[in-house]
This record gives C-alpha cells, sequence and structure tokens, in this order.
C-alpha cells in the first residue's frame, strides 16, 4: 500500500506513529508506575531507603544510557535505511525487551533488560515525527505530530490503570510486549517516505552524525533544539517525580503516590501536546506556540512553590498544571526535525528528544548532589533555584533558534 502525499492529517502514517508513541511512553513509564512492588518482588528492602533509591537508580540510569546510545544508533539507521527500518527494528527490540523483564530475577537483570528496552525506545518518536514531517503538507505537519504526541501521552495512563487493576508488575510489562507485537502487524501498510527515497536516489552523505559537529552553524542548530526541551523533564524528573518529598516539605505528612502523580502529569501533557498543534497552527508560527507554553510553565512552577498546596489534592492538581504547561513535546520534536534536511532528519528528530531526556541525570546532579547535598540547601530552595536555571537557558535557546513553520522540508544538507 502507497500513503500519498494529502492534506488529510487523518493518514495511515500518523494512526500507526501515535499508537507507536503510545506504546513507548507505557513502557517508559511503567518502571516508576512499578518501581516499588517489583523491587520488593525482587527481594530489595523497601523501608530501607538508601537500598531502594540505590536499585531505583541504577535501572533509571541503565535505561537512559540505552535511550542515549539508541537514539543515535536509530537515527544513522533512519537515515542511510528508511524510516521504517527504525519503526520496524525499535519496535521488535523493546518488544522482546518487555517479555523478558516480565520473567527478570534480580535487581540486576532487571537493569540490563531495561537497558535493552532503552535501546528499542528510543527510536520510536522520532523516526514517527520524521515520516509524519515528511508525508503531510507543511501547513499541517504540525497537527499531525502533535496528534502522534499527545495521543500517544496517553500510554501513561494505561500503564497506570493496567497495574491499578491487575496489581502483577510482570503482567504489565507482558502486556507491553504484547501491545508492541500487535503494532508491528499494523504498521505493514505503512510505506516509506518520499522524500527519503528521493534523497537515497541523490548519493549524498546520509546518517552521518559528524555533520551536526563539523559545522558551526548545523551545530549551533543542534545545540539550540536540544536545549529548547529541557523545561519538560525538569518537571517530570524533579517536580513531579519527587512531588511526595516536595509535599512533606510543604505540608507534612501525605499518601502522595509518584505512580498517580505521573499518571495525572502525562495526561495533562496529552492535552496540552494536542492543543499546541493547533496553537501553532492558529498563529503560523512554532516559536509563538512554545512562547506561550513556556509562559504557562513559569506560572504553573510560581503555583507550585506559592504555598497554595496544603493537601494531596491540590499536590495532585499541581502536577496536572505542570504536565499541561510542559505539553511542547511534539512542538519541540518537530521543530528539531524541521531544522535539517532529509539525510539527517531522523538522525536529529531521534537524538535531540533523547539528548534531553539524558540531560535528567545533569539535572538531578544540580538539584540533589550540589544544591541539597553539597551546599545543605532546602528541597523547596533547591527546586526553585534549579527551575530558574532551567527556565533561562531555554528561554535564551528559544529566542536564537529559527521560526520553522514555513519551511519546506525537501532538502538535503552537503
Amino acid at each position: 500500500m502507497k500513503l500519498a502525499r494529502t492534506n488529510s492529517i487523518f493518514q495511515v502514517a500518523v494512526v500507526v506513529a501515535a499508537l507507536g508513541y503510545f506504546v513507548d511512553i507505557y513502557d517508559l513509564l511503567l518502571f516508576t508506575i512499578v518501581r516499588e512492588p517489583s523491587l520488593n518482588d525482587l527481594g530489595v528492602n523497601l523501608k530501607d531507603s538508601a537500598q531502594v533509591l540505590a536499585a531505583s537508580t541504577k535501572i533509571i540510569n541503565w535505561q537512559m544510557v540505552g535511550l542515549l546510545i539508541g537514539g543515535v544508533f536509530w537515527g544513522m539507521l533512519g537515515d542511510k535505511k528508511g524510516r521504517l527500518s527504525v519503526l520496524f527494528g525499535s519496535i521488535i527490540l523493546y518488544s522482546i525487551a518487555n517479555f523478558v523483564t516480565g520473567y527478570v530475577q534480580t535487581t540486576d537483570q532487571y537493569a540490563y533488560a531495561r537497558f535493552v528496552a532503552g535501546l528499542g525506545l528510543a527510536g520510536e518518536l522520532g523516526a514517527g515525527i520524521t515520516l509524519v514531517s515528511e508525508l503531510l503538507p507543511k501547513t499541517k505537519r504540525g497537527v499531525g505530530t502533535s496528534l502522534v504526541a499527545g495521543i500517544g501521552l496517553f500510554g501513561a495512563v494505561f500503564a497506570y490503570f493496567t497495574y491499578h487493576y491487575s496489581q502483577d508488575w510482570r503482567l504489565c510489562y507482558k502486556i507491553g510486549g504484547g501491545l508492541g507485537i500487535g503494532l508491528l502487524l499494523l504498521r505493514v501498510s505503512v510505506a516509506e517516505s518520499g522524500m527519503f527515497r528521493e534523497t537515497r536516489e541523490r548519493k549524498v552523505r546520509r546518517g552521518d552524525i559528524l555533520m551536526f559537529l563539523n559545522n558551526s552553524y548545523r551545530f549551533r542548530k543542534y545545540l539550540l533544539a536540544i536545549l529548547i526541551g529541557l523545561p519538560t523533564w525538569f518537571v517530570i524528573g524533579i517536580l513531579v517525580n519527587y512531588s511526595n518529598r516536595f509535599a512533606l516539605a510543604f505540608y507534612g505528612e501525605n499518601k502522595i503516590e509518584s505512580g498517580r502523580a505521573i499518571m495525572y502529569a502525562y495526561a495533562a501533557i496529552a492535552v496540552g501536546d494536542i492543543l499546541v498543534g493547533l496553537v501553532s497552527q492558529y498563529f503560523r508560527s512554532r516559536k509563538k506556540a512554545l512562547y506561550l507554553f513556556y509562559g504557562f510553565t513559569i506560572l504553573s512552577g510560581i503555583f507550585f512553590f506559592s504555598g497554595f498546596i496544603t493537601n494531596d489534592v491540590t499536590m495532585y492538581i499541581a502536577c496536572a498544571a505542570l504536565g499541561f504547561s510542559t505539553g511542547f513535546w511534539a512542538i519541540f520534536v518537530t521543530m528539531g526535525a524541521e531544522q535539517f534536511g532529509t539525510n539527517l532528519r531522523a538522525t536529529a528528530a531521534t537524538t535531540i528528544p533523547n539528548m534531553v531526556r539524558g540531560a535528567l541525570p545533569l539535572i538531578n546532579l544540580i538539584f540533589l548532589d550540589l544544591f541539597q547535598k553539597s551546599w545543605g540547601w532546602t528541597i523547596v530552595k533547591s527546586g526553585v533555584t534549579t527551575g530558574i536555571i532551567v527556565m533561562a537557558i531555554t528561554l535564551v535557546a528559544a529566542w536564537f533558534t529559527e521560526e520553522t513553520f514555513h519551511k519546506d522540508l525537501n532538502y538535503s544538507e552537503e
């Protein structure tokens, strides 16, 4: 089945890319949701906070390393062999990793399985966004990619309720593997990007990541494309992930569940990601939509630290507000894809979001190790200062980032 380039955003590629990202987010957030029961089942003493932190940090770090390595590998493969090669290869890899995770017996095995899953997960969003961007006309690609991300992000909600009703963390991973195999069958009907086929015929250099480094103009665009996405993982990785610890500082004893806080945040992010595409379409500008959501992020951050959070309900509301405000993930990744020619587009769109995910350990280093452990600051002071630093860097980067709404993507980098 050959997919035509039409004005409709409801193409098979858009639907399949959205479902692919749904499975991606399901798997990516599942460990956060099942962390305590899975670690307890593997012999970790949940009453020993140091032991829990060490085990969970190890597993997360292995997954993040897999995402970073996988982002480079799948991005280069997408530009060398085609977008579909990534869509098929990545989902096969992380589906297998999910099934394996359902049978691990030690935390080391858990970490290694999540590393392989990270390798596979790294390719999903970038390849999907690249394919959709190249198939849709420029006036519709922002809406199309927003639908991909918006629908996909509900995978976190599905992951939460899958565990909530099954209470079986191993089954949750196996379900993730089954979802991946089902999606693999749907992808048979998706055709390759015409822009990629034309680029392949021109025999230009494709998927060479060094091209981002050996040209100052490209390197500047690549670095800015990464920096404009930093608030997303500051919000999720710090404010929402540690919401129970912030709640303790704000109003004392609480029953905040990190998994539920993340579920509320991601449901709101999904709504924001769908809306941001429509806003971009209305303004006919990526940057104006981005600035609007940066404003939402600043306002929701002020609310978070304002003193109005006095119970669990208001904390969950704050997490949802923070999530909605960072619902610019789709536009951020789309802008990364639009910055570069067809021969580097998949590499850019796949590595950029994974570089942002990979920045979380550095943000954690500032927030935890520098401000709290070394300088002895409170969690609230550390959170406010880290947030100001992240937003300042992001706003400067956004100012120097070029507008890409009207950009024709049918060209190559030389």
